[in-house]
């Protein structure tokens, strides 16, 4: 191998010679102060770059030391700042790193951002095959799994080199220093080229979703996470005590009704179950995957309505569990599990946002899922107004209105649908009009008998008819998410309006099960493909869910790539804008911190950046919302 370490900036520049593509890699350490916490090293903000291996030909890699303590250092102020302009926004140089979201926040530390052409190597893992019908997930993709794997090579580990020791504390010099900083870029590079020539072979459309969708999101996902989000500590802690003290009150009037029943956190124990179906001989309404006695939300609510009728005694027991069960929710996964993830350098919590952790390439989160941060409607508590603008700052919200039902629209061309979005009509106003057979007129009327229960109908109908919904499932919708109670006949009345309103609706829906179903997969617009091997099956579950999947994915799936381009074209207006902060990804929603006076400024960015066209075929608007407040859980819509 001719990796080397480097320390003249002349030799680091001729080694660079205009390459057209550069892998690169970042080895940290925590600074003094957080030395007892290994885990410091991946934090931006409480840690430094170490050095930088630079790789432009496969076998070749320079290391850079920055900050060791032994052996002598480049010039970090020089080399940052000619790799800024050579390098990371330099739009003629392809930048590969293995886990570009890493060293995106470490950049982003130092008010850089990376600029496309941009390519991660964890993405294309994910986006390639591991057998003939699965990806690769991020546990597959490492380092030092692919390596042996694609490359039939083995990488030392981090324990192996450090021996226990901080990377600074190495010798910049040594060679086996140098040899584990440079593999990294080096393979890197290697994974590059050896994932396109798989994707130009097998998936040439994954190809361009890595480097113009995935890669991009990837240093998006840099800048949230050292970002991070603002909390209201003193608040969390205050309305600890309040929900322990619900708490306790809930469980004293619970035990006056069932005596001393272990009903645990969230009664859901086995001895809470016993008692309900062995002691009282309440009915089984519901079991789960093992075929045991269900006892989650649904099933409370389903045996409340059945004592209702049979055994009313007991209907203030389950008022007392459901509302024991749901501010236990809150304080558990809300409050004390928020307050587990502020960071102490920080006050924030910076949760791991994932762009590729479902099949439909939508995002997910962890350490904590700040994407199930409940809605005011639902949470007395106001989890949401702990997150903070800081002083003088506002919190800004963009939100696509209805993208997968825009998305589903410009799927089945159905002529009601696309003229309703292209003259700025109201969606649920139509379905409402569709399948209750009253004028439009009368179904945007406020004032109209029956308004707030047909447009109830008709929003859940809407969310839910691209997905191949049936009468059944319909009933449960409406019944336990909208508390309203139709009979099954009066389902398959509204299902059946709604197909004769809506056409074309069918047709595509039929047309996609069947191209799922000759091909064994379906796939975005943009070609981002998942397999579904259980559509030929004669299992019914497997081939039902299946057939859901072959039309939930391309919705949801091409409504994740329209909102993932809006995150690219984000990425090359922000260092322009160093004062507006990206802080989170909530389903179709982007969350923003901005001094306040750039408000008008910084929405009119945001909005020109989301409603773009995505791509020339869409031709029905997509339209962002925005709101802004003080906190999250006090926003008020834009003008």
């Amino acid at each position: 191998m001719n990796y080397r370490c480097e320390t003249d900036l002349a030799a680091i520049k001729d080694y660079l010679q205009n390459a057209p593509v550069v892998a690169f890699d970042f080895e940290t350490a925590p600074l003094l102060q957080y030395r007892d916490d290994p885990r410091a090293a991946l934090d931006a903000h409480r840690a430094c770059i170490v050095g930088i291996s630079l790789s432009v030909a496969e076998g070749s890699a320079i290391y850079i030391p920055l900050e060791h303590f032994d052996g002598g250092n480049a010039d970090s102020d020089q080399v940052i700042s000619f790799l800024r302009d050579a390098l990371w926004t330099n739009p003629a140089v392809t930048k590969v790193a293995h886990n570009l979201a890493f060293e995106s926040m470490f950049l982003y530390a130092l008010g850089i951002i990376i600029q496309p052409p941009c390519y991660d190597t964890i993405a294309a893992a994910q986006m390639t095959l591991k057998n003939s019908f699965e990806f690769r997930g991020l546990s597959d993709s490492g380092l030092k799994k692919l390596v042996p794997e694609l490359l039939g090579d083995e990488l030392p580990t981090f324990e192996d080199v450090t021996g226990g020791k901080f990377f600074d504390e190495l010798n910049s010099h040594d060679p086996e220093t140098v040899r584990y900083a440079c593999a990294d870029s080096d393979y890197a590079l290697r994974l590059y080229r050896r994932f396109n020539e798989w994707f130009d072979a097998f998936l040439p459309r994954h190809r361009w979703i890595v480097e113009n969708v995935e890669s991009p999101t990837a240093v998006y996902c840099g800048l949230m996470k050292y970002n991070g989000l603002l909390m209201d500590e003193p608040a969390m802690i205050r309305k600890q005590g309040e929900c322990a003290a619900r708490l306790l009150d809930l469980r004293e009037k619970i035990r006056g009704m069932i005596g001393d029943v272990d009903i645990g956190a969230n009664a859901g124990t086995q001895a809470f179950k016993d008692y309900l179906f062995k002691e009282l001989g309440l009915p089984v309404l519901k079991t789960t995957a093992k075929n045991a006695e269900a006892a989650d939300d649904q099933t409370l609510t389903m045996l409340a309505e059945w004592c209702a009728e049979h055994r009313p005694e007991l209907v203030p027991l389950f008022e007392l569990v459901q509302e024991y069960r749901r501010w236990s929710k809150l304080k558990t996964t809300y409050i004390d599990g928020y307050l587990r993830f502020v960071n102490p350098a920080t006050g924030r919590i910076h949760p791991d946002l994932l762009p590729l952790a479902t099949e439909t390439g939508r995002f997910a989160a962890r350490n904590p899922n700040m994407q199930n941060c409940p809605r005011k409607t639902n949470d007395p508590v106001g989890i949401r107004a702990f997150i903070l603008a800081p002083e003088s700052h506002v919190l800004v919200s963009c939100d696509f209105s209805q993208i997968e039902l825009r998305v589903g629209a410009f799927y089945c061309r159905d002529p009601k649908m696309l003229e309703t979005y292209r003259t700025g009509g109201d969606i649920h106003a139509a379905t409402t009009s569709v399948i209750f057979g009253i004028p439009y007129a009368l179904a945007v009327d406020k004032n109209a008998p029956d308004y707030k229960e047909r447009r109830t109908i008709a929003k859940n109908v809407n969310f839910g008819v691209f997905y191949g919904l049936f009468p059944r499932g319909l009933q449960r919708t409406l019944r336990f998410k909208a508390g309203l109670d139709k009979s099954l006949s009066d389902c398959e009345g509204i299902i059946s309006n709604l197909k004769a309103g809506y056409p074309n609706l069918s047709r595509w829906q039929e047309q996609a099960r069947r191209a799922a179903t000759t091909r064994q997969y379906t796939q975005t617009f943009l070609g981002r493909r998942r397999y579904l091997p259980g559509i030929r099956s004669q299992d019914w579950g497997r081939k039902s869910f299946a057939e859901r999947c072959a039309l939930n994915t391309p919705i949801q799936g091409t409504a994740a790539d329209i909102l993932k381009l809006a995150l690219s074209r984000l990425i090359v207006g922000l260092p322009e804008r160093p004062w507006l902060k990206p802080l989170l990804q909530i389903h179709d929603e982007l969350v923003f911190e901005l001094p306040e006076n750039k408000l008008p400024e910084a929405v009119a960015f945001i909005q020109a950046c989301m409603d773009a066209q995505p791509f020339p075929e869409m031709d029905v608007p997509i339209v962002a919302e925005a709101a802004y407040g003080p906190d999250f859980g006090h926003m008020k819509e834009m003008e």
